[in-house]
């Protein structure tokens, strides 16, 4: 019995002798493979017939969200901090009181500066006394008039340390409130910066309080673009932890002074409608729309990309073909490329195409499934999708 090794010498030098090479020597080409290969069963939603779309065309914009209505609360007296009311994230309202500061001394203050401004009333009520009188004896000639002049001038005095006396008292029952932080407006705290026990020195920052119905687009604009800005421009853009939602706006102000470092030109953008994000400092990114201009353009999940070049499979006489495109601007609200080159208006090309597919491939378009009528637990094939055998083929 011959081993597998020898029998395997015999096999080939038979084949060769019959002038015919082995089934491992054969090499396949592009064409045959294509040939070979089982035909694609694609759904009609998975083709793009191509049309010229209008995208805008503008300078990029680039910033954050911020909101309008936002207060930084500072301490305005040196005092210990006793309590802080509400945490990052709670909603208050106009009024409510935020952080308490200790008010001891301040007590003591307001206290004594109350007792002052009652004992100056009381001269002041003493010395009017005096001064009517007086005046009454004179008008009878029984005092003089420069005893009369001399009670008007201590009348005076006496209502000058009233008034100062009342002045005293008020300042110091403001500076007691001012140990009581409250909110300015309706709104949520965005940053707590204190805790009991901490001191808080003149002007250190205690809490921020913002506006989420405020919200803006606080978005910077290349200077080299200036000159195509204007007010009640739109602007389509992406925010940061939306990625699902485009955002429009109108430009509100344009700044006259560009940023001394970036060179760049602030833009204030208000969202047009009510849905805006509720959280300030996202990054924000999108397009002043200056012009809209009419292209071919295809999304971007129909591209293949082989380092700086770009095809998409055309479907083209029953079977699919690699066409090399020419990209050109894309539109970052559609998310679509304009095709400058390789692609003419109705072409069809594949919307998301796979690794898996062979160039010259032949193509079959599937129709759409009817759902059967019956009763509920009646099951029809889904539209868009082949046959388990025909999509493991096709690897669509």
């Amino acid at each position: 019995m011959l081993r597998p090794s020898l029998l395997a010498l015999v096999i080939a030098s038979l084949l060769a002798g019959c002038g015919k090479p082995p089934e491992g020597d054969k090499k396949a080409t592009p064409a045959s493979a294509a040939a070979s290969a089982p035909a694609l069963l694609v759904a009609p939603e998975d083709v793009q017939t191509l049309g010229v779309s209008e995208y805008a065309s503008g300078p990029v914009i680039t910033g954050s969200i911020q909101p309008e209505r936002r207060a930084d609360l500072r301490a305005e007296l040196q005092a210990i901090v006793l309590q802080v009311y509400k945490e990052n994230g709670e909603r208050v309202k106009r009024g409510d009181l935020l952080v308490r500061l200790d008010d001891t001394a301040i007590r003591d203050t307001v206290q004594s500066a109350d007792e002052t401004a009652r004992a100056a009333s009381q001269s002041f009520d003493q010395a009017e006394r005096q001064y009517q009188r007086l005046k009454t004896l004179q008008a009878q000639g029984m005092s003089s008039i420069q005893a009369m002049e001399d009670a008007e001038i201590r009348r005076n005095n006496a209502q000058s340390d009233l008034v100062a006396a009342r002045a005293r008292a008020a300042t110091a029952r403001q500076q007691q409130q001012r140990t009581e932080v409250r909110a300015p407006f309706d709104g949520v705290v965005s940053d707590r910066k204190v805790s009991p026990g901490d001191s808080a020195q003149l002007g250190k920052e205690l809490i921020k309080v913002m506006d989420p119905a405020s919200m803006r687009f606080e978005g910077l604009v290349s200077a080299d673009r200036m000159s195509e800005l204007k007010l009640a421009q739109t602007v389509f853009f992406r925010v940061n932890g939306y990625p699902q939602v485009d955002f429009q706006g109108k430009v509100r102000r344009i700044a006259q002074a560009a940023n001394a470092s970036t060179r760049q030109v602030e833009v204030l953008v208000d969202f047009a409608g009510q849905q805006q994000p509720g959280v300030a400092g996202l990054y924000a990114e999108g397009r002043v729309q200056t012009t809209s201009v009419s292209a071919l353009m295809v999304a971007d999940g129909a591209l293949q990309r082989e380092g700086d070049k770009a095809y998409v499979w055309r479907v083209d006489g029953g079977k699919v073909t690699k066409t090399a495109v020419r990209l050109g601007a894309r539109d970052d609200r559609q998310g679509l490329y304009v095709v400058t080159d390789g692609l003419k208006q109705n072409d069809r090309i594949l919307r998301h195409p796979t690794s898996t597919l062979i160039d010259g491939q032949k193509v079959e378009l599937s129709k759409a499934a009817v759902p059967a009528r019956g009763g509920a637990g009646s099951k029809s094939a889904a539209p868009g999708f082949s046959t388990p055998a025909a999509s493991a083929a096709s690897g669509i």
